[in-house]
């Protein structure tokens, strides 16, 4: 992933220097097991503990030699023990290393973005809390609909990604495997306690029938997950640049002093976070279906996976970790004008209000459900195409016999609102 999109901490679990450490811990462990079982001297195992890391600079050097990257590691750490270096990936295959390692940073990577979840939780929880109460137009096929608040907007948002951290945990485990199985999976090479001692020391699990690899599936189930928190973040993108429109002006990305919107026209104030992130859940999206296309491989292994995952996989989790921190900052952040939310209930000249007379002529007057249909539509058209209020058409016609009291309480936003609490209750439950 470029630079821009790439923050340190995700960068280090991905850069080639951590991905030598963690191979060399595997190549480690895997030694110190068989010392274990006897079979390697136990000073083959303290010595390849005590090596120093293998350097990005010479183990490319080598491969350009063995053009295998795997081979060309092996051959420098192997030389950079004293003795015992003939022990370093004995009974291996590439595939048990490479896997192996890669479940182990996997597993580091969703760790981390288990965080950044958390932490946009945290501050979703907190605006929807702090906007309970802040009434605005509920509006569905972007036409105005009933009155709702902004914080019943944002709890959605809540319990999305509530679910976004269940679906990452699960495809956590999923990811958190290795395999020390040999060629085609039959420990021909490597007992089944090899492989149990490893995994237990990197605290993964084992791939119960590997091939050459542990199953790209689970990888599949990885980035579709990624994908799919994307999806969640672009959904909530989405409705903040709606929002932020000149016309409807209800919420705004925060704007910095001395940032410029546009080189050409000094008053804008466009919403870019929501947009940036909108395009990044687009590529999550592609490497998912990367991820789909690598499960079917040939007989035990090919490696038409591998290209494209070393791609995916990273970029993936640093594309998300990044579009994940940015929507904390603009969550956090983002203006809401509640005066304005107000001013655009009022201009709808109480149409938003239409269900409830419905209900109340049915109620109050015992309609029949199509008649006061009919009527309260008919008078809503009228304040349509000729901008006047609803409230006064209805009390007008001959047809409706609502109080006063019992119109008032038709367009009272409270009535809509009244049993909102119940989200928040849910809300509250919510740990994060």
């Amino acid at each position: 992933m470029i630079p821009r999109y790439s923050l340190p901490e995700m960068t280090h679990l991905w850069s080639e220097q951590h991905k030598l450490e963690v191979w060399k811990e595997v190549e480690t462990l895997v030694v110190e097991a068989w010392a274990k079982e006897g079979i390697a001297p136990a000073d083959a195992a303290a010595g390849l503990r005590a090596a120093p890391e293998v350097d990005p600079v010479v183990w490319k050097e080598r491969e350009k030699i063995t053009n295998h990257d795997v081979a060309a590691f092996v051959d420098v750490l192997a030389e950079s023990v004293a003795s015992g270096g003939e022990w370093v990936h004995y009974g291996l295959t590439s595939s048990d290393m490479l896997d192996t390692a890669q479940g182990y940073i996997l597993k580091e990577a969703a760790s981390l973005l288990q965080r950044r979840l958390d932490d946009l939780l945290v501050v979703i929880k907190r605006r929807a809390v702090e906007h309970r109460s802040t009434v605005m137009i509920g509006r569905t096929h972007g036409i105005w609909a009933e009155p709702t608040t902004f914080g019943l907007k944002v709890a959605t948002w809540a319990f999305e990604i509530d679910r976004d951290r269940r679906r990452l945990a699960a495809a956590r485990v999923a990811v958190s495997v290795g395999k020390i199985s040999g060629a085609v999976g039959t420990y021909a090479h490597t007992p089944p306690s090899i492989e149990s001692y490893v995994c237990d020391r990197l605290e993964l699990g084992i791939e119960p029938a590997s091939s050459q690899i542990t199953h790209r599936d689970r990888h599949a189930e990885f980035l579709a997950t990624l994908a799919l928190i994307g999806a969640s973040l672009e959904r909530f993108a989405t409705e903040i640049r709606h929002l932020q429109r000149s016309e409807v002006g209800e919420a705004r990305e925060s704007f910095g002093k001395g940032q410029k919107g546009s080189s050409a026209m000094p008053h804008k104030r466009n919403p870019i976070a929501s947009e940036n992130v909108t395009g990044l859940a687009r590529l999550l999206r592609s490497y998912a279906s990367s991820g789909f296309e690598n499960v079917a491989l040939w007989h035990e292994r090919d490696i038409s996976h591998s290209s494209a995952e070393r791609v995916a996989l990273p970029d993936a989790c640093l594309v998300l970790d990044f579009a994940l921190v940015r929507m904390t900052k603009l969550i956090d952040n983002l203006v809401v004008d509640e005066e304005r939310m107000l001013h655009n209930l009022e201009s709808t000249r109480g149409l938003v209000f239409s269900q409830a007379v419905l209900l109340a002529l049915i109620e109050e007057q015992g309609m029949a459900r199509d008649d006061a249909y009919r009527i309260v539509q008919r008078n809503a058209m009228r304040a349509w195409d000729e901008g006047l209020p609803l409230r006064d058409l209805l009390a007008a016609d001959p047809d409706i016999n609502l109080s006063t009291a019992q119109l008032d309480r038709c367009f009272s936003a409270e009535h809509f609102l009244r049993n909102g609490g119940v989200v928040f209750d849910r809300l509250e439950e919510l740990t994060g």
